[in-house]
């Protein structure tokens, strides 16, 4: 399950094999609130347009994704989540910082019941990196994952990224051991980007 304003953007037949960053959208990107679900709440974190054309002048693509409940919970409806990240999508882009594709896991929380086997899809799972990788021919051991929260970097590891980061953006703290579950910490998406472009390795073939 996909979204994204300019999905087509990357290359369907893989014959490219590029990097990209993966980014976490609440707390990383925009402003977390307990629930987004309009357009008019997306309000983009200081630093972070300058921070995706920083990537992309760098030869990365730039792919969001999001875990979001609220949906497979009944407190969110798919059209409005659908507006809210064409809202995300053309605020970027008139920063001059597109988007190449959304991914979001509409799956809850891993349940307790232990007969329920916990969601692939959703992070810390590693499903919605796959998927990019499968579909646009991205090459996972070049690419880096970051967000707020260590299941955001659990998933970047276990789909092979070459570096997991975390922000200090989100509005939960992050928890003593977190520094054990990523690549590096830093105060928010341009500190994380400084470091992804000091790796000096291309993005590009």
């Amino acid at each position: 399950m996909s979204t994204g304003p300019s999905h087509d953007a990357l290359d369907p037949a893989g014959s490219r094999r590029v990097a990209a960053v993966f980014l976490d959208r609440d707390g990383t990107l925009i402003e977390e609130r307990e629930l987004i679900e309009r357009p008019d709440q997306v309000v983009i974190l200081p630093g972070v347009a300058g921070a995706i054309r920083a990537l992309r002048a760098a030869g990365y693509r730039i792919v969001v994704v999001t875990n979001q409940s609220a949906i497979s919970r009944g407190r969110l409806d798919p059209d409005r989540l659908e507006a809210v990240h064409r809202a995300l999508g053309d605020a970027l882009r008139a920063l001059g910082a597109p988007l190449d594709a959304i991914y979001f896991s509409p799956d809850p929380p891993d349940p307790d019941a232990e007969a329920t086997k916990p969601s692939a899809r959703r992070k810390p799972g590693a499903g919605m990196l796959l998927q990019a990788a499968a579909e646009h021919g991205l090459c996972l051991e070049r690419s880096f994952m970051i967000g707020d929260q260590p299941r955001d970097a659990l998933a970047g590891r276990r789909a092979g990224c070459r570096g997991s980061l975390l922000v200090r953006t989100g509005r939960a703290p992050l928890p003593a051991d977190a520094a054990e579950r990523a690549d590096g910490i830093f105060d928010d998406l341009s500190g994380a980007v400084r470091f992804v472009l000091a790796q000096g390795e291309p993005a590009g073939d």
